[in-house]
């Protein structure tokens, strides 16, 4: 197997083998063993991407792929035990980071964890302007469930609501994420910023809760255009 050199966070400074200093490569210099990820690393980081949310998708697949490569258990098949847990564990780690950064909804939600220093997923929160339909849909959902396959008069009423509810929903999602989008620009160029400009550093908070709470807004609309599809159902 070829060895690929490439500086990323290592578990440890030194070769779990034969102590040598290993510099954050994947493989020991002078053992050539495989070296563990380091378990605080971040998908960034471990993919080398910027912190950004308009990622080039193109060195995402590159990247992947020649880690993939490095650690891909089938290469440690009659290697010790200590590599083959080393490449299964790395592996995991690198399938996650890009499935998590390849999706745009998942990588905004990883990132708002990621700064905010936080495991815990993004709760959903109520549009307040919608506040008084969303309380309507929520007691025409109660209804139709109550018929459940009810072909009355009253039951394909309250199902025409509905259709016409789930329009205005999935219209509120649309300008959620047309704003978000504007944000992720927003935030890239905070980014390319905030390494010399102080003033980008302190901007970049206002954006980062302006993104959660859309974030928020929609996984609760997302939860509700669930509800009423499988209602419809």
């Amino acid at each position: 197997m070829e060895t690929v050199k490439k500086e990323i966070p290592m578990a440890r400074s030194m070769c779990w083998h034969c102590q040598s200093d290993v510099g954050g490569e994947y493989f020991c210099g002078q053992c050539v063993k495989v070296q563990p990820l380091s378990k605080d690393i971040d998908y960034f980081t471990c993919l080398g991407l910027p912190r950004k949310l308009n990622i080039d998708t193109g060195r995402l697949e590159t990247k992947f792929y020649e880690m993939s490569r490095a650690f891909h258990p089938d290469f440690y098949e009659g290697k010790s035990e200590i590599e083959r847990a080393v490449s299964l564990t790395n592996s995991a780690v690198l399938n996650q980071a890009y499935r998590t950064l390849k999706d745009p909804a998942a990588r905004v939600e990883y990132l708002l964890r990621l700064e905010a220093g936080s495991a815990k997923d993004i709760p959903g929160k109520a549009p307040t302007d919608l506040f008084e339909t969303l309380l309507e849909i929520q007691e025409q959902l109660e209804q139709l469930r109550a018929m459940k396959h009810s072909k009355s008069g009253e039951a394909r009423s309250i199902a025409s609501q509905l259709h016409a509810e789930k329009g205005a929903l999935e219209s509120k999602r649309g300008a959620l994420e047309r704003r978000l989008t504007e944000l992720f620009h927003v935030w890239d160029r905070l980014v390319d910023r905030s390494s010399q400009d102080q003033i980008a550093k302190a901007e970049k908070g206002p954006v980062l809760t302006e993104m959660r709470d859309i974030v928020s807004q929609r996984n609760y609309l997302n939860t509700m255009l669930t509800n009423i599809e499988e209602a419809l159902a």
